[in-house]
């Protein structure tokens, strides 16, 4: 997460409608989160807390911009919107250095339609140096969440940075269920100039149990069938791209070492990247496959509902 975005428009809607039931089921479901939330907040180093008032919430959106390089007068999310989607119901997470006078991550929630029990994150970044910092933000994302019925988070993010979508895929254990192509159009802030904004969208399901095996690296199975596998699509560096399975099970797509720093030094491979990358996902969503894992090579696995497991 750290100095990329993982931000979408804010669906309409108010947490209140959500059914009194599902609140009750999701309270009950915080209660387990809410302590590995204190404990990632503890390894991190950090203290969390939900913003309300104006003076923090100016802090929030200034920490916003210095991630996303532009200038403090003109933040990537102004602190009038921020504090109008509090005020509507929604929440502003930070997570504050011991001491309480640096700000070393920060996210935004807020809920779906009426009567819906999604949430979509609207934003959540962390300092580059992290340290659990992002984790962290986004457990106490999930506990707020939970804890007003919500089943389901949704947010996006760039599907060519590589760590980005480990994190989600495998520390989280969310899933990209959706890819958009060129979502906002062009972007002119600092980190994503002269590219074209696909995003992936990712849903974590909030009261689904994550297993500890999925966190702690690749399958060494997983990777001999993807390396055995045939490729069906070249990178622009000639290596291979995508593989897919003889069972039409699985597919493997790879992303690049660093694509910020290529789109920072080389805009027109990073490009060719984008493009390259675009079409193995467009062609593997339409067939029904979602993203399930993402190894510590820069390969996504790519999983059929039936068949999904986070590999």
């Amino acid at each position: 997460m750290a100095g990329d975005p993982v931000a979408d428009d804010p669906p309409a809607g108010d947490w209140v409608a959500v059914a009194t039931d599902a609140a009750r089921g999701g309270t009950a479901a915080a209660t387990g989160v809410r302590d590995l939330a204190s404990a990632a907040a503890d390894a991190a180093g950090v203290t969390l807390r939900t913003v309300h008032d104006v003076t923090g919430i100016a802090a929030v959106a200034d920490f916003f911009s210095d991630v996303w390089q532009t200038p403090r007068s003109t933040p990537p999310y102004p602190a009038e919107v921020l504090h109008s989607l509090v005020h509507a119901g929604g929440a502003v997470h930070a997570a504050y250095s011991p001491a309480g006078e640096r700000l070393a991550g920060a996210s935004v929630a807020v809920f779906g339609p009426p009567g819906d029990a999604d949430v979509y994150s609207f934003v959540a970044a962390a300092v580059a140096s992290d340290r659990g910092v992002g984790y962290a933000v986004k457990q106490a994302q999930r506990v707020w969440a939970l804890e007003r019925g919500a089943r389901t988070m949704r947010w996006t993010f760039d599907p060519l940075v590589g760590r980005n979508a480990r994190f989600n895929l495998v520390k989280l254990g969310a899933a990209g269920t959706e890819y958009l192509v060129d979502f906002y159009g062009p972007m002119a802030d600092g980190v994503n100039d002269g590219d074209e904004s696909d995003r992936l969208t990712v849903t974590w399901d909030l009261a689904a149990p994550h297993s500890r095996t999925a966190e702690e690296g690749d399958r060494t199975a997983a990777e001999g069938d993807r390396d055995a596998a045939p490729a069906t699509h070249l990178a622009p560096d000639g290596d291979p791209l995508a593989r897919r399975d003889l069972a039409d099970s699985r597919v493997w797509c790879r992303v690049p070492d660093d694509i910020v720093k290529l789109r920072a030094t080389d805009p027109l491979p990073a490009l060719r990247w984008r493009h390259a990358v675009r079409e193995v996902f467009t062609e593997a969503f339409a067939e029904g496959y979602v993203a399930t894992g993402m190894s510590r090579d820069g390969w996504y696995t790519l999983t059929r509902p039936s068949t999904e497991g986070h590999a």
